[in-house]
Protein backbone atom coordinates (compact mmCIF):
# COMPACT_ATOMS: atom_id res chain seq x y z
CA UNK A 1 0.00 0.00 0.00
CA UNK A 2 1.43 3.42 -1.16
CA UNK A 3 1.33 6.90 1.13
CA UNK A 4 -1.35 8.01 -1.12
CA UNK A 5 -3.79 5.14 -0.76
CA UNK A 6 -2.82 5.14 3.23
CA UNK A 7 -3.66 8.87 3.29
CA UNK A 8 -6.82 8.51 1.07
CA UNK A 9 -7.85 5.65 3.65
CA UNK A 10 -7.54 7.82 6.80
CA UNK A 11 -9.41 10.59 5.59
CA UNK A 12 -11.74 8.30 4.64
CA UNK A 13 -12.08 7.07 7.88
CA UNK A 14 -11.86 10.36 9.17
CA UNK A 15 -14.49 12.03 8.04
CA UNK A 16 -16.45 8.66 8.45
CA UNK A 17 -15.95 8.40 12.23
CA UNK A 18 -17.08 12.57 12.23
CA UNK A 19 -19.64 11.88 10.84
CA UNK A 20 -20.78 9.35 13.31
CA UNK A 21 -20.04 11.19 16.19
CA UNK A 22 -21.85 14.43 15.20
CA UNK A 23 -24.92 12.04 14.74
CA UNK A 24 -24.35 11.25 18.08
CA UNK A 25 -24.08 14.14 19.42
CA UNK A 26 -27.40 15.06 17.38
CA UNK A 27 -29.03 12.19 19.22
CA UNK A 28 -27.45 13.84 22.84
CA UNK A 29 -29.27 16.83 21.73
CA UNK A 30 -32.38 14.74 22.69
CA UNK A 31 -31.41 14.53 26.32
CA UNK A 32 -30.39 17.60 27.46
CA UNK A 33 -30.21 16.42 31.52
CA UNK A 34 -26.87 14.78 30.28
CA UNK A 35 -23.49 15.70 31.63
CA UNK A 36 -21.17 15.71 28.35
CA UNK A 37 -18.47 15.54 30.84
CA UNK A 38 -18.85 12.03 32.28
CA UNK A 39 -18.28 8.55 30.58
CA UNK A 40 -19.12 7.31 27.81
CA UNK A 41 -20.45 10.88 26.14
CA UNK A 42 -17.12 12.94 27.30
CA UNK A 43 -16.28 10.46 24.27
CA UNK A 44 -18.48 11.93 22.31
CA UNK A 45 -18.28 15.81 22.83
CA UNK A 46 -14.54 16.27 23.01
CA UNK A 47 -13.55 15.78 19.16
CA UNK A 48 -16.88 17.37 18.28
CA UNK A 49 -17.11 20.43 20.49
CA UNK A 50 -14.16 23.00 19.12
CA UNK A 51 -15.97 22.31 15.48
CA UNK A 52 -19.81 23.34 16.83
CA UNK A 53 -18.56 26.31 19.30
CA UNK A 54 -17.44 28.77 16.86
CA UNK A 55 -20.54 27.83 14.27
CA UNK A 56 -23.02 28.40 17.38
CA UNK A 57 -21.73 31.57 16.99
CA UNK A 58 -23.28 32.01 13.55
CA UNK A 59 -26.07 29.61 13.51
CA UNK A 60 -28.92 30.56 16.25
CA UNK A 61 -30.85 27.62 17.90
CA UNK A 62 -34.08 26.90 15.69
CA UNK A 63 -37.04 27.27 18.37
CA UNK A 64 -34.52 26.20 20.88
CA UNK A 65 -32.68 23.31 19.34
CA UNK A 66 -29.25 23.05 18.53
CA UNK A 67 -29.26 22.56 14.62
CA UNK A 68 -25.33 22.79 14.37
CA UNK A 69 -24.28 19.00 14.58
CA UNK A 70 -27.14 18.48 11.86
CA UNK A 71 -24.80 21.46 9.56
CA UNK A 72 -21.40 19.19 10.39
CA UNK A 73 -23.17 15.98 9.32
CA UNK A 74 -23.84 17.46 5.84
CA UNK A 75 -20.64 19.04 5.81
CA UNK A 76 -18.33 16.32 6.72
CA UNK A 77 -21.00 14.04 4.50
CA UNK A 78 -20.36 16.64 1.57
CA UNK A 79 -16.46 17.07 1.50
CA UNK A 80 -16.31 13.32 1.64
CA UNK A 81 -18.32 12.67 -1.63
CA UNK A 82 -16.51 16.07 -3.18
CA UNK A 83 -12.73 14.29 -2.36
CA UNK A 84 -13.15 10.49 -1.78
CA UNK A 85 -16.52 9.88 -3.92
CA UNK A 86 -16.59 7.60 -7.08
CA UNK A 87 -15.99 10.88 -8.88
CA UNK A 88 -14.26 12.78 -6.03
CA UNK A 89 -11.71 15.15 -6.86
CA UNK A 90 -8.70 12.86 -5.07
CA UNK A 91 -10.38 9.45 -6.39
CA UNK A 92 -9.97 11.02 -9.86
CA UNK A 93 -6.53 12.56 -9.46
CA UNK A 94 -4.83 9.22 -7.88
CA UNK A 95 -6.88 6.83 -11.30
CA UNK A 96 -5.08 9.27 -13.86
CA UNK A 97 -1.73 8.02 -12.82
Amino acid sequence: MDVSSLSVLFLNLGLGLLTILFIFRIVLTWYPQINLNSLPFSLVALPTEPLLKPLRKIVAPLGGVDITPIIWVGICTLLREILLGQQGLITMALHTH
